[in-house]
């Protein structure tokens, strides 16, 4: 059964939190693998947990927002207080809640957002509802593996595997740091996009029958920082396989059913020292330095937006994600076609 778009009761404002008017939410594959049943989420749910707005209403328990203020917020709400939240790692909280999966989602009018003290992200008024709402999982996520996991430097070498939305981001992020980056798909298209953001390299997984050893060949001796941006056993082992000595994986992609016990090449992990490293989302805390770059000009998000639709298409767009095409599909609530 196809998602469908039906009347709900207004979300009532939490004490703790605020009511978003969502201007927008992004069309994201975490929400396709929850409808799919690859994640355990309860069904039937509104899904949506890329979204940007502006606050509605406003708890009795929250200070420093008022009605009116242009917002947005990590898929993943830590609870504030925490170990985790309080070192500023929100995004591993135990205690998390996310929209779309745990909590109503912004595949909505309005959307109801708890702990916002230690959530809600004020946007600068230069960044749009649009960007807004396309780095709130996949922009957001590949900032952070790119960025403060991969620790990537001017000149070094980042492959990425796979060109869908967050392999995009990651593209134009290293690229916006100075790095060189190959890029890796099947799809003509995808490629096509990561070479219209700036990849250096572009490599066809439908004509090359040993990925890694040509990432190796392309970049003098292995990436610095690898990334699988799809989630898939053979893509993550590639990637680990196509690193340079002391090179540094990212699994940004979801490895969930069975591929969760994804098998990898610990020899050369151990002989060659590389790291293993997850990124799942990034903290309110960390916005900030991401949205200067945003306002700045140095990324621009939009660039990856391909669709535009209504809220009575948020369904068949989900759906759609059966095939997914280059870039993004962002959801207005507002916008009639």
């Amino acid at each position: 059964m196809l998602p469908a778009v039906v009347e709900v009761a207004d979300p009532e404002c939490p004490d703790d939190g605020v009511i978003v008017e969502v201007a927008a939410t992004g069309v994201c594959r975490s929400d396709w693998h929850a409808w799919r049943g690859h994640d355990p989420v309860a069904l039937p749910i509104i899904p949506g947990h890329e979204f940007a707005g502006t606050i509605a209403a406003v708890g009795a328990g929250v200070a420093g927002w008022q009605v009116g203020d242009r917002v947005t917020a990590p898929f993943v709400l830590g609870c504030g207080h925490c170990e985790f939240c309080v070192a500023g790692d929100a995004q591993v909280c135990p205690a998390q809640l996310q929209p779309g999966f745990t909590l109503p989602g912004s595949f909505a009018q309005r959307l109801a957002v708890p702990r916002a003290q230690a959530n809600l992200v004020r946007l600068p008024d230069s960044v749009s509802f649009v960007a807004a709402a396309s780095l709130g999982c996949r922009f957001a996520t590949s900032f952070r593996a790119v960025v403060t996991h991969g620790g990537v430097q001017p000149g070094q070498w980042v492959a990425v595997h796979g060109c869908g939305g967050v392999g995009l981001s990651a593209v134009m992020i290293a690229k916006a740091f100075g790095a060189r980056v190959v890029a890796i798909d099947r799809s003509a298209a995808a490629l096509a996009g990561a070479g219209r953001i700036g990849a250096d390299e572009m490599i066809d997984g439908t004509e090359i029958s040993d990925v890694a050893a040509e990432v190796v060949h392309r970049t003098g001796g292995g990436a610095h920082l690898g990334v699988d941006a799809i989630g898939h056993p053979a893509v993550a082992a590639a990637s680990v396989s196509s690193l340079r000595r002391r090179g540094r994986h990212i699994q940004v992609g979801l490895l969930l059913g069975d591929a969760a016990q994804t098998a990898l090449p610990m020899d050369q992990v151990i002989a060659q020292e590389l790291s293993i490293l997850g990124s799942h989302g990034m903290p309110a805390v960390d916005y900030p330095a991401m949205l200067d770059l945003v306002a700045s000009g140095a990324l621009q998000p939009e660039l990856l937006v391909t669709r535009r639709v209504g809220l009575d298409d948020a369904g068949a767009a989900l759906a759609a994600m059966d095939d997914p095409a280059v870039g993004m599909t962002i959801v207005e609530p507002g916008r009639a076609d």
